[in-house]
């Protein structure tokens, strides 16, 4: 099975965080971090995203 990656601009718009507040979760440990999938490109996994959605709204 083929993990979904989202750019950070589709993990802004699922989130509602903007890129300051979504590096700041990440440095805070808040945050799922991303995968590298480029020399200067990163993803997140659909997967992570989704389980941090379900903690926040199940918290």
């Amino acid at each position: 099975m083929t993990e979904h990656l989202l750019r950070r601009y589709g993990v802004e718009q699922i989130t509602g965080m903007s890129k300051s507040g979504l590096y700041r979760a990440m440095s805070e440990g808040n945050f799922p971090r991303p995968v590298k999938i480029g020399q200067r490109a990163v993803a997140w996994r659909a997967s992570d995203i989704s389980k941090w959605l379900e903690s926040r709204t199940t918290a």
